[in-house]
């Protein structure tokens, strides 16, 4: 049995480059946890509160999530430079393309298996 441990996506919203991600195994699911974890529990708190900061500071967490399932499924990114850089996840989430940005994230959220839906929940 051969198993390759990434999928490789053609981005659609910027032709010519390719996404890298990581496929979801056991010790992978356990790391995205690890690392999320804390953040979605804030999350969940504020989510509660009717004070508008609080709201403000859902949306923030929310975008710091989405940066974490970037940076830790995202194993490199090809065919994009950005001011003149090879991109990385790290530079694709910090100042490259916002739509590519959010293409990669959901080609890493469909490898965790879970549809939008049950993100939400």
């Amino acid at each position: 049995m051969t198993y390759e441990s990434v999928v490789h996506v053609e981005s659609q919203v910027a032709p010519g480059v390719t996404l890298t991600i990581r496929k979801m195994s056991y010790g992978r699911r356990a790391g995205l946890m690890r690392r999320i974890r804390e953040l979605a529990r804030r999350q969940e708190f504020l989510r509660a509160s009717e004070e508008p900061a609080d709201k403000m500071d859902v949306a923030l967490i929310e975008t710091e999530i989405n940066r974490e399932y970037v940076k830790w499924g995202l194993q490199s990114v090809s065919g994009l430079t950005v001011d003149g850089e090879e991109a990385t996840p790290e530079i694709l989430s910090e100042s490259g393309p916002e739509d590519l940005f959010r293409e990669a994230l959901e080609a890493v959220r469909r490898q965790t298996g879970l549809s939008a839906e049950e993100r939400k929940n």
